[in-house]
């Protein structure tokens, strides 16, 4: 018998039996009025998450972006997109969390980021440069009539390719 199918074996563990909030911070809640939602608007719905049972509130990517990508083209990973807020909005956050028996998990991807990142900026700065193997770099695509193509004919699950926000970026690289 598996494990997971005999109860006494069963090892609880808190990410597979919690109960998860995801907050996209652009859209949850404007405290300020610039129409922007905002770590703060977050704290003050506190009560209200708090009062759905929830176990862990995942917040969508808050980190400092130039929001070509949804704030998952990240820039600074030790900085918050300032619309949404500061550091210290992100510890209260943190706190309030934890005052209220629930975790905060961040949306935090680091397998990609901004071509504004110090990390992207350095690896392609030249060919000998010790992170250069941080990111896959490639020659440049050609038609048959020598205009730039698109790194990758990918597409994506929502719509067109997946280098067609990115492909200013790569013609920038000539």
């Amino acid at each position: 018998m598996s494990p997971h199918a005999d109860p006494r074996l069963h090892k609880p563990q808190w990410w597979k039996e919690a109960t998860f909030y995801q907050i996209y911070p652009a859209s949850f809640r404007d405290s300020n009025g610039d129409g922007w939602g905002d770590i703060p608007g977050i704290l003050e719905k506190m009560p209200y998450i708090a009062s759905l049972g929830v176990d862990v509130v995942w917040l969508s990517p808050m980190f400092e972006s130039p929001q070509k990508d949804m704030g998952y083209d990240i820039s600074d990973y030790e900085a918050v997109y300032p619309p949404y807020g500061t550091v210290q909005d992100v510890e209260n956050l943190i706190e309030a969390c934890h005052i209220n028996g629930m975790k905060l998990i961040l949306d935090l991807v680091v397998n990609h980021t901004s071509d504004q990142h110090k990390w992207f900026q350095e690896s392609r700065s030249s060919k000998d440069n010790p992170k250069r193997d941080w990111y896959f770099w490639r020659p440049a695509r050609y038609d048959e009539d020598g205009n730039r193509m698109p790194p990758t004919n990918y597409r994506s699950y929502f719509a067109g390719g997946t280098c067609e926000s990115v492909q200013e970026q790569y013609q920038r690289q000539d």
